[in-house]
C-alpha cells in the first residue's frame, strides 16, 4: 500500500475577486474592480490576468503604482507569455492598475486595498454599478 492514496490534494487557490463594468460602447473611466489578497504584485498578477474575460485579449502591458505594490517585477510570464510591468508613481494612478492589450486597447481597474472588508467592497462595487466577473468568488 503506498502513502499516496492517504495524501489529501492540494488546496485549490483561492478565486478571484474581480467585478467588471457592463459592456457598453460609450468609454468609461474605470473598467472593473480588482480585491487582491496582498499587496504581493508577482503572486497577486498571475491570477488576476488569467482570470480576465477573452473578450478582453492578451494582456501584455501592466502599469501599477509602484509605491503601492510591493516586489514588482519588470516582466512576469503568465501562460508562456512574458507581461510587461510598469511603475508609475502619479498619483491619479494610485488606486488603479491599467492593463494594456494590443488591438484591444486598455482596460483600468480600480484597485481595492486587501485590508478592505467585504461590507466596504459592496458599498463600492454598488455605487459604481459593477457585477462580479464570471468564476470569481464575488459571484
Amino acid at each position: 500500500m503506498t502513502t499516496d492514496r492517504l495524501r489529501p490534494p492540494p488546496p485549490a487557490p483561492p478565486l478571484l475577486r474581480l467585478y467588471l463594468a457592463p459592456e457598453s460602447t460609450l468609454p468609461r473611466r474605470i473598467d472593473g474592480a480588482w480585491w487582491p489578497r496582498t499587496s504581493d504584485l508577482p503572486a497577486e498578477l498571475p491570477q488576476l490576468l488569467s482570470g480576465l474575460p477573452r473578450g478582453w485579449g492578451r494582456i501584455l502591458g501592466v502599469r501599477v503604482n509602484g509605491t503601492v505594490w510591493t516586489g514588482a517585477p519588470a516582466r512576469v510570464l503568465i501562460r508562456d507569455q512574458v507581461v510587461r510591468v510598469r511603475g508609475t508613481t502619479t498619483a491619479h494612478a494610485s488606486s488603479t492598475v491599467v492593463l494594456m492589450a494590443p488591438g484591444h486597447g486598455r482596460r483600468d481597474l480600480l484597485v481595492v486595498p486587501p485590508e478592505a472588508t467585504e461590507r466596504a467592497v459592496a458599498s463600492l462595487v454598488s455605487a459604481a454599478g459593477l457585477t462580479a466577473a464570471p468564476g470569481s468568488s464575488a459571484s
